[in-house]
């Protein structure tokens, strides 16, 4: 089992302030990928420990947390402890990570905006 490493960077998001999108704001997810582009459950299973997410913007630090799953939902968890640092990620077992298409992640303070992926290569 492999693990891949996903960019995803701030698409339009009209309606925000982020309207026109941001190259410079995303993030960074290492996961392991079926062949097909979804995440791999199974080799997350096998692997949690060194799947990781990486949120990057110019106006803050960058912050790296873990990808997590409770029950069917999929989130980003940076302190491992609370939920209240937890960036839900809609339906992203359904996603594909293919360059071009598009996943919707609720940031840190609750608005769900829409990222486009733009690189996937193998960690």
């Amino acid at each position: 089992m492999s693990l891949s490493r996903i960019v995803m960077r701030l698409a339009r998001n009209p309606g925000t302030e982020l309207a026109g999108g941001d190259d410079h704001r995303g993030y960074t997810v290492v996961a392991p990928l079926t062949a097909d582009g979804h995440l791999d459950l199974d080799g997350w299973h096998s692997s949690k420990d060194q799947c990781h997410v990486r949120r990057f913007a110019p106006d803050e630090d960058a912050v790296v947390g873990r990808l997590a799953r409770r029950g069917t939902a999929w989130f980003f968890d940076y302190d491992g402890a609370a939920s209240g640092d937890d960036e839900p990620v809609y339906r992203l077992g359904e996603h594909t990570f293919g360059v071009g298409d598009y996943v919707t992640v609720t940031d840190h303070d609750h608005r769900p905006l829409t990222y486009k992926v733009t690189e996937v290569s193998a960690a």
